[in-house]
């Protein structure tokens, strides 16, 4: 099982993650991504959803055109952990 982040470890990820915000009210993070079309929504999508399945570990994620909006928790440990840090460095690697 994964652990839930402390409070320390919360505040250092988010620093070093691009423009991720908390969710009000939910222990999780989100951003929203934009691309020139929709193919590129997808292409990043498909990218993000292959790395997801090998770690085990689903975003939230909501797309219309060219837009993916994402939230990112871990379900196991009810809050936010490593993966979700993981994940969202990953996702911003592939969205540049």
């Amino acid at each position: 099982m994964t652990d839930k982040l402390t409070a320390t470890a919360r505040a250092t990820a988010l620093s070093e993650l691009d423009s991720w915000q908390e969710v009000e009210g939910r222990d999780a993070i989100q951003k929203s991504f934009k691309f020139k079309s929709f193919n590129e929504a997808w292409g990043f999508m498909n990218r993000v959803a292959l790395v997801a399945e090998k770690m085990n570990h689903h975003p939230e994620w909501f797309n219309v055109y060219n837009r993916v909006d994402v939230v990112l928790t871990t379900h196991d440990c009810d809050g936010l952990s490593e993966l979700d840090v993981t994940l969202a460095k990953r996702m911003d690697a592939f969205s540049a």
